[in-house]
């Protein structure tokens, strides 16, 4: 079996390794690929058996050609088979090895291709992140809640303190803290976990949708209800009912509500049978109810009803020490989603995360490193990979009071620590001075114009988007 010269040049730019065997399984040909995989070269390895890689995935028989050779001439096709082979320094190779079966025109075997791809950065990436999971301890999370603060701690002591019984728990905290989790927890960590857990995002549904996904409705109760319908109440029987938001709830829905939870019966809309149900409630609000009762937004007797046990989620800001920890969390989830072998930040990217207020709290933190993990290309996450509201919250002592009160007036947020000695911090106009000074100094080359910054590629092109700067007109 011949390789035509026209096909080489081809195999060669193949990154996998390819090899050719004939159907007695000696090597007839291998890409660049396979000999640097392999530590053979081609000259090598033509003519000797495949034997020689020892592969683990094989089936060889050995007793003739084709079929009498080796299981693969009897299968046609091997898909993605993982597999170990030796190289020739007897470093062990892991692969996933995709091979084909080659016939002549009159059907008989003429040998075989094989593709070879190596994992071991793969597997050598999941056994470092691996190890950093265990050193900062990120398995050790509450139910999937991240913190080891004392302020997280207290909560898990209270969550677990409460969960078995069925005292109605509120709990507070700004938008972006976990308190849907917290509600997963409490149920997940009591006596009714195996039961159904239905959440209601009050916020979310109109007065006359929430009553009916609330309490449900019978068919004809109004123009579309065309069936039947079981509300969240029932769905939650035995179970656990979480009312996000519930400081949004209309004055007329809360007076039902009221009466739901005293009297543990519903009413379906449209219907007078009162159907029993067995509910325990978690509700959770980031607005003030006690000042929602003073403006008659809120009733007070509803409000005492469902505060039996308040418990608060601490903001982010108040749990600086657990920031390292999440975000090391949602790199393994992100670095698991997208398949970038990324382990961690730079020191200077997470002096930044860390010196950062985050009113978004975890929500925003989570959509942060979303956003570098786009922009980033090697391992680490560096500052320029970051948000710039990130980056450019934390301001330079040696700046003057006034340019700090104007770019913090700019970006929203406050004198701050340094985080880069390398950052340059800077009112717009002045950025926008060094972009076209840096652009010139490249002639117009905007990947040289940012090494001339210190800053990315990508946000040289979102300056001078945000900046209405173009090349020609420099």
């Amino acid at each position: 079996m011949n390789i035509g010269k026209q096909w080489r040049p081809i195999i060669d730019s193949v990154q996998d390794g390819i090899i050719i065997v004939d159907a007695q399984g000696n090597f007839i040909a291998a890409n660049h690929s396979a000999q640097l995989m392999t530590g053979y070269t081609e000259e090598n390895l033509k003519g000797r058996s495949c034997r020689l890689l020892n592969c683990t995935g094989c089936e060889i028989k050995g007793t003739g050609r084709g079929k009498d050779w080796c299981g693969l001439f009897s299968a046609g096709l091997v898909r993605d088979k993982k597999c170990v082979i030796t190289a020739a320094d007897n470093r062990a190779v892991p692969i996933v090895k995709t091979a084909t079966v080659l016939f002549d025109d009159k059907g008989e075997i003429l040998g075989a291709v094989e593709t070879l791809k190596d994992i071991s950065e793969n597997i050598n990436y999941k056994n470092e992140l691996a190890s950093i999971r265990r050193m900062y301890h990120i398995d050790d999370g509450f139910h999937g809640i991240i913190g080891r603060t004392t302020v997280m701690q207290n909560l898990f002591e209270n969550i677990e303190s409460v969960a078995s019984l069925d005292t109605p728990v509120m709990i507070l905290g700004e938008s972006g803290t976990g308190k849907e989790m917290v509600a997963k927890a409490l149920h997940e960590t009591g006596n009714r976990a195996k039961n159904p857990f239905i959440k209601v995002n009050c916020a979310a549904l109109s007065e006359s949708i929430l009553e009916s996904e609330l309490f449900g409705h019978i068919k004809g109760a109004y123009t579309s209800a065309d069936v039947d319908r079981v509300g969240r109440f029932e769905a939650a029987h035995t179970g656990t009912i979480f009312l996000d938001e519930i400081g949004d709830i209309p004055l007329s829905v809360q007076v039902k509500l009221l009466r739901v939870l005293e009297e543990q019966m519903i009413q379906r809309v449209g219907e007078n049978k009162s159907i029993p149900i067995d509910v325990r409630i978690i509700t959770a609000t980031n607005k003030n109810l006690d000042a929602l009762i003073e403006q008659e937004k809120f009733r007070e007797d509803l409000f005492f009803r469902i505060n039996v046990f308040p418990m608060t989620c601490p903001p982010l800001r108040l749990r600086r020490d657990d920031i390292t920890l999440i975000i090391q969390h949602f790199i393994s989830i992100h670095a698991e989603k997208t398949g970038k072998n990324i382990l961690g930040f730079t020191p200077e990217a997470m002096r930044a995360m860390v010196s950062y207020s985050w009113p978004g709290n975890i929500r925003e933190l989570r959509n942060a490193v979303e956003y570098a993990f786009v922009l980033a290309r090697g391992k680490s996450i560096r500052s320029e990979h970051l948000p710039e509201k990130v980056v450019y919250k934390n301001l330079p002592p040696s700046l003057p009071p006034e340019t700090q009160k104007n770019l913090n007036a700019e970006v929203g947020g406050e004198p701050g620590n340094i985080f880069s000695q390398r950052t340059t911090v800077m009112v717009k106009q002045s950025q926008r001075e060094a972009l076209i000074a840096a652009l010139k100094q490249a002639e117009g080359n905007q990947t040289k114009a940012a090494e001339l910054l210190g800053v990315s590629r990508i946000t040289v092109w979102k300056r001078m988007k945000k900046y209405n700067i173009s090349v020609k007109s420099r």
